[in-house]
């Protein structure tokens, strides 16, 4: 099965289907404007919605799947992920990066820890989780100067 992303005026995606690969090669294969065309005959447009491109489901061509919120770089031919948080940049790979970089230790007193993005600091935040049935929460944020967690 083909899936296309349909594209708003500002190239951001606002809703993926799903199309028959034999329709697909029927109307001019694969990534063809000639297949883009034949699902705009076939879906029109929703109301804010300009033009539909086809999006890899494996990530093989245009560099991800789309989804809701991508939007299409033209320039490029690629669907970038959107900003996760407003400190974050794009490399050179078109992925977002966070100023800090990921920390690559995954336990603190071999307990695994849970870790997510804190933006009003921008720093990696941590829980673990103990006790008998996980009740103990724990909250450490990341040293990326002595690379080690801290409690909080």
């Amino acid at each position: 099965m083909a899936h296309f992303a349909e594209l708003d005026s500002n190239n951001e995606v606002i809703q993926v289907v799903v199309i028959s690969n034999d329709d697909v090669d029927a109307n001019g294969g694969d990534y063809s404007s000639q297949a883009e065309t034949f699902v705009a005959n076939l879906l029109p447009h929703s109301d804010n919605g300009v033009a539909w491109k086809q999006t890899s489901y494996n990530g093989n061509q245009r560099k991800q799947y789309a989804g809701i919120g991508y939007t299409y770089d033209a320039v490029k031919n690629k669907f970038i992920a959107p900003q996760p948080f407003n400190s974050w940049t794009l490399d050179s790979n078109d992925d977002w990066q966070a100023p800090v970089t990921l920390p690559n230790v995954t336990e603190v007193n071999s307990n695994p820890i849970e870790i997510l993005w804190y933006e009003p600091k921008q720093e990696w935040r941590g829980k673990t989780y103990t006790g008998r049935d996980l009740e103990i929460e724990t909250d450490y944020a990341w040293n990326a100067s002595s690379l080690e967690w801290i409690q909080v």
